[in-house]
């Protein structure tokens, strides 16, 4: 009997911006790899990304991206592994430069990296800031001043010529997450760009994979109902891709975690709507059809995606400045700690009163009472001990300042015994949507050599 060819394998190195490094090395070290990919951007992160390029010209990459580059280049140099990411968020090329940067440190000599660019829509916005916003009334216009980037989605295609380049190391802006994962299948295997089915199957590895440990038992434990071993060394996926886009889920053999029916299914479900509507830039992938079945330990096999010809129109998401948020905690512990807490919070809200901030969006709670839902779940609780917190949405930084120096006031003006006092301001990056023409996205390819 003629055996298969081998499997692609890809794998997951990160599922966030602050996920863990080690288990990312122990898969290029000893995965046996073909890809491993590191998706590492959310709604907002590009955004906060275009507000520290704002302050420094030569940032707004991943701050992570060094210590995860030296921590797997290596390996995946000796192995011949390719590095695929959109940590480059706001500032693709400085990323890629600083992937240079450790390539030359770590003495690997003769490393091409690819910098994938065009996503950064911000201008057009502007220039069509009648474009309406999804899921309100508004238009970009409305945004006005306050609006600070504007990143379209980009697809797999956007990477195919970077992948045709050779390059070792391929760092992207903001691409739709599976895309990171279905171009190197793409590359690969050649599947057509409007092979609806295929590109459908490779959305749902990316899908599995994109958010890394979250399919390997990470984010599922719940004691005595769903247990997990080790979390403190859950390994990142992998996943095996036969060329008719069927694949195996699976994970390093002694890693933590689980990979199994529910694992995948949890992951299978998470951040979609319509399972039969998957829109995507490259095609809108079908997964009601699709099949799991555990065929080994920790080995999941995934069948029945397919897919229909992709949208005319490319998803963009706009960061927003939307004000500031000031908090301040406090807390009481012994007899009475609830007692004084909920005088700390009657104070409050007539010091609030008192400054003009009374009418602000805010937060008042006491933790381990009735943060999580509200008052009547708490009503009956007796802790011996109670943490304040109160957050105000304020218009300026200076307002938001208020909300801590109030809270931190509460040590000789409230009640007896608080300690502990923390405050913070964090600006606020709202975040919005739009759907501009395909045409509006003219993604580019450079290619950097050391």
């Amino acid at each position: 009997m003629a055996q298969s060819p081998r499997p692609f394998r890809i794998g997951a190195g990160a599922g966030y911006a602050g996920d863990r490094i080690d288990p990312a090395q122990a898969l290029a070290e000893r995965g046996g790899l073909d890809a491993l990919v590191f998706e590492c951007l959310a709604e907002r992160t590009i955004a906060l990304a275009q507000l520290r390029r704002s302050r420094d010209p030569d940032s707004g990459y991943d701050p992570l991206l060094e210590a995860r580059i030296r921590a797997v280049l290596p390996a995946c140099v000796a192995q011949g592994v390719r590095l695929i990411s959109n940590m480059g968020a706001a500032n693709p090329a400085a990323a890629g430069a600083a992937v240079l940067a450790v390539a030359r440190e770590l003495g690997l000599p003769q490393v091409r990296v690819a910098v994938v660019t065009g996503d950064d829509v911000l201008d057009w916005m502007r220039a069509h800031d009648a474009t309406p916003l999804i899921d309100c009334a508004q238009t970009v216009r409305d945004l006005g001043d306050r609006l600070v980037s504007a990143n379209a989605y980009l697809g797999a295609d956007a990477l195919l010529p970077a992948l045709a380049s050779g390059a070792q190391v391929i760092i992207t802006g903001r691409v739709a997450d599976p895309a990171l994962f279905l171009a190197p299948l793409m590359h690969h295997f050649g599947w057509a760009a409007d092979d609806w089915p295929l590109l459908g199957r490779g959305i749902v590895v990316g899908h599995l994979l994109e958010c890394a440990a979250q399919v390997s038992g990470g984010y599922l434990a719940d004691p005595g109902h769903v247990d997990v071993e080790r979390l403190d060394d859950v390994g990142f996926p992998l996943a095996e891709v036969q060329a008719d886009g069927r694949c195996v889920i699976t994970k390093l053999p002694g890693s933590g975690g689980r990979v199994d029916r529910l694992s995948c299914t949890a992951q299978l479900l998470y951040e979609i709507e319509d399972p039969a509507r998957y829109l995507q830039p490259d095609v809108v992938a079908d997964f009601s059809a699709v099949r799991l079945h555990e065929v080994g330990p920790d080995r999941v096999a995934v069948e029945g995606a397919g897919g229909r010809a992709r949208p005319e129109q490319l998803k963009v998401t706009l960061g927003h400045r939307d004000g500031f948020i000031g908090e301040g905690q406090i807390s009481y512990a012994g007899p009475g700690a609830r007692a004084r807490g909920e005088l700390a919070l009657a104070v409050m809200e007539k010091r609030l009163q008192r400054i003009g901030l009374g009418d602000r969006e805010r937060r008042a709670e006491l933790i381990g009472v009735n943060a999580m839902h509200g008052p009547l779940r708490g009503s009956d609780c007796e802790p011996y001990e109670v943490r304040l917190r109160v957050a105000l949405r304020c218009a300026t930084r200076a307002q938001a300042e208020r909300v801590g120096q109030e809270v931190e006031a509460l040590y000789l003006n409230g009640p007896a015994g608080g300690g502990g006092v923390t405050q913070s301001v964090r600006e606020v990056i709202g975040a919005a949507s739009a759907l501009i023409p395909r045409a509006a996205v003219a993604p580019r390819c450079q290619v950097l050599e050391s």
